[in-house]
């Protein structure tokens, strides 16, 4: 265990970004991408760790290794197709933290000699599965940084959804795979193009994702970064046309909420399509019924009220944050006060629109925020200034508070 794990393992989602001029899927991406400059820029923005190309198909060198080195103080990942402990040797004098391991490329025993090499050097092992057979051999060889491949690398195709499955049984097991007392670090790798799909895996259960393409195809790949970082995400509930789905994403919003809960004046047919930079967010009262959505949101029943006051964020069943809102029709003072000392992952709603929402992430620092009623024309016709007006006002605001701690 290294400089990798360690950086990794650090509370909130983590970032590895990655440094490469092309790729065979894509080709060029940033043809004159500087090594130098870029490293120490993402280390401001706040990645956790860089990885470096250093393939030749991939425009990279050892070359460029060693210029992030020179600049950069944050553990650097070595990325190519190893396969002999010179490999590794190299990577250690090019300045190196940690390697790549691809296990598509290398039988068990194999790897699992490089990985002690690699331990011997000084270097942390990035294993890299994209498949469930490839994710249980990497627990049986005791990863203990542990990539999930979105990109299939013999065909080039991007499955997020079987690898959020992945992360999500990677999670879910590592826990009796522990490596000197701790279960192993998840990353998702690849596919990851919008604050949604970085928080997509978070919640499934990575501790990092690994992003490179987006960064290196963005005007500002440091930029970019913070942004995919950034919290709280922003959600707009409460839809029931697709119109205003598509304003509310068009203003940059990354949750999109449908309340199917029959006696609330807001109630939509159905979860409605959203784009891939969203995720929907299907609202209960009660017990969750079946839906398409990638979330649930499941408030209790309160006599005389349409919904209880607070909700469980659910995946697949699982609790993965707390939905915190006023009392139905009601106010409560010392709502902001009483948000802001609940641990875990927050999403604060109430009453919350333009004109508040900056005090609110100030006050808070949620991981997300959640509008409705203050963004209407009408229960359940969004008003797509309004929209506009508080999507725009909790972005800024994310980015001035980065990432949470």
């Amino acid at each position: 265990m290294g400089r990798l794990a360690d950086a990794l393992r650090q509370q909130g989602l983590q970032a590895i970004a990655e440094i490469k001029r092309r790729s065979p899927s894509a080709g060029d991406l940033r043809p004159s991408a500087d090594p130098a400059g870029i490293a120490p820029a993402y280390e401001r923005a706040g990645a956790a760790a860089v990885s470096v190309l250093v393939d030749e198909r991939f425009g990279g060198s050892w070359d460029d290794l060693r210029a992030a080195r020179a600049t950069a103080t944050l553990p650097l990942l070595a990325k190519g197709f190893f396969s002999t402990e010179e490999h590794l040797r190299e990577a250690r004098d090019a300045g190196a933290d940690a390697v790549l391991l691809i296990l598509r490329d290398l039988d068990d025993a194999t790897c699992a000699g490089l990985m002690r090499v690699a331990g011997a050097l000084g270097l942390d092992a990035l294993v890299e599965a994209h498949d469930r057979a490839e994710l249980e051999r990497a627990l049986a060889l005791g990863a203990d940084v542990i990539g999930i491949n979105a990109r299939d690398l013999g065909t080039f195709r991007i499955d997020r959804t079987a690898q959020l499955e992945l992360v999500a049984r990677a999670s879910l097991v590592a826990q009796s795979h522990m490596t000197a007392g701790r279960p192993p670090v998840v990353v998702a790798e690849s596919g990851i193009q919008s604050r949604a799909q970085g928080a997509a895996a978070e919640l499934a259960g990575a501790d990092a994702i690994l992003v490179g393409s987006a960064l290196m195809q963005a005007p500002d790949p440091a930029a970019k970064l913070a942004e995919l970082l950034s919290r709280p995400l922003v959600k707009v509930c409460g839809l029931t046309h697709e119109e205003d789905v598509a304003a509310a994403a068009e203003a940059g919003a990354d949750l999109a909420g449908f309340v199917l809960a029959p006696e609330s004046p807001r109630v939509a047919a159905d979860v409605l399509p959203v784009p891939d930079t969203m995720l929907s967010v299907a609202v209960w009262v009660g017990e969750p019924g079946g839906s398409p959505a990638d979330l649930d949101q499941v408030h209790p029943r309160e006599p005389g009220k349409v919904r209880g006051r607070d909700a469980a964020v659910l995946r697949r069943g699982r609790q993965v944050a707390t939905h915190l809102d006023l009392p139905w029709q009601e106010d409560d003072p010392e709502h902001w006060q009483r948000a802001a000392a609940t641990e875990g992952r927050v999403w604060l709603a109430g009453r919350l629109a333009a004109d508040n929402v900056a005090a609110a992430i100030e006050r808070v620092r949620p991981w997300a925020v959640d509008a409705s009623s203050r963004l209407e024309t009408a229960p359940g016709v969004k008003d797509h200034a309004a929209v506009r007006a508080y999507v725009t006002a909790a972005r800024r605001a994310s980015l001035r508070q980065g990432a949470p701690a």
